[in-house]
């Protein structure tokens, strides 16, 4: 391979690709790569397409969660092709393992799926449906018999925390001081101070409104945990492929059905449409009859959290990682739009099929 057809992001935490990768090839049996490109598009993993002697392959390098669990959802993945999901098989190593490490990293590599990332309002009223019917299946698949054997019964319900509007408003306040003591403040530095002083005033006008109890309303099961644009592939107006399956864990359906459905239908985009949303929670529950109190308890547990969270702002400050930052001032608008309809939210919540 030549390192013109290479590529990868220099000076940064993924530079040792390029001396992995010959052990990468031999491992998992790709015969020569003959071209390896970096995906921009991944947000916690670095992930590169490979096209080889033995086909097209993703190869991700695993950094969100530890291995022993990676290797866990990577043989879930299996399970769930068997039962009929747009899914990719991991491809196993030469000693049978679907995770390789060279020195401390560890890498995983599944068949390359053709297909694109459609997000928002690109997805038609029909597809939205669809979008909501597949994430069903996936909650009836990851609970079902066949996958019995990995991953264990969970528990009949689950606590949640609910951060406190003072802990909100401190928060806030610890990133204000942040910024102010910046030398030089860039645009972002600006824009961040201006948007907590407005969360300030929404934690002040609707903190009375926090959600109460800290147990939320079933069903729970195994969840993907981040099914939305990003991890979901379009070709030929169907859905070919679902990917990214680091965050299976036991949750309530609804929040995941309520996160997807803000994630995809909202956050970037400043509002949530509202039309979709109905579309999406009436193909969900055409699979998965979730009730009407699950959905609403969900809802305003997603909607506290987004109001108490500065998630970017610890990527940003906290971490010097600034591949969130454009994330953050779309999700503060969607966030001051939702805080004022959340009675026409949870309206499109409550679609039935």
């Amino acid at each position: 391979m030549t390192d013109s057809t290479f590529d990868t992001p220099s000076g940064t935490r993924y530079s040792k690709i390029a001396e992995d990768l010959a052990v990468l090839g031999r491992a998992f049996g790709l015969g020569e790569v003959r071209e390896c490109r970096f995906l921009s598009d991944g947000l916690m993993n670095g992930s590169w397409r490979l096209d080889t002697a033995e086909g097209s392959f993703a190869l991700k390098r695993i950094t969100d969660v530890p291995l022993p669990l990676a290797r866990r959802n990577l043989a879930v993945l299996s399970a769930l092709a068997d039962d009929g999901l747009p899914v990719g098989r991991a491809r196993l190593s030469g000693a049978g393992d679907a995770v390789v490490e060279v020195a401390d990293r560890g890498y995983c590599v599944v068949p390359w799926m053709e297909g694109g990332h459609l997000p928002g309002t690109d997805l038609s009223i029909g597809q939205a449906g669809d979008l909501g019917a597949l994430l069903g299946r996936i909650h009836r698949s990851l609970n079902g018999e066949r996958l019995a054997g990995l991953l264990p019964p969970g528990p009949e319900q689950v606590t949640v925390s609910v951060t406190t509007p003072a802990a909100a408003h401190q928060e806030a306040d610890r990133f204000l001081a942040v910024i102010a003591g910046l030398e030089n403040r860039t645009a972002f530095d600006t824009a961040a101070a201006s948007a907590l002083a407005e969360r300030k005033v929404l934690l002040e006008k609707y903190g009375s409104e926090r959600p109460a109890g800290e147990v939320a309303v079933g069903p729970v099961g195994w969840t993907h945990g981040d099914v939305q644009h990003r991890n979901v592939l379009w070709r030929d107006g169907e859905i070919a492929g679902v990917i990214d399956w680091d965050r299976i864990r036991v949750r309530p359906f609804g929040e995941e059905v309520a996160r997807t459905a803000t994630v995809q239908f909202g956050g970037e985009d400043g509002f949530l449409d509202l039309e979709r949303t109905a579309a999406f929670v009436a193909g969900y529950r055409s699979v998965v009859p979730l009730p009407v109190p699950a959905l609403e308890d969900a809802v305003d547990r997603l909607w506290w959290k987004r109001m108490s969270d500065y998630w970017q702002l610890v990527f940003h400050y906290d971490r010097d990682d600034h591949s969130c930052d454009h994330l953050f001032m779309p999700a503060e608008r969607f966030l001051a739009w939702w805080a004022e309809r959340r009675e026409d939210a949870q309206e499109a919540f409550a679609a039935m099929p």
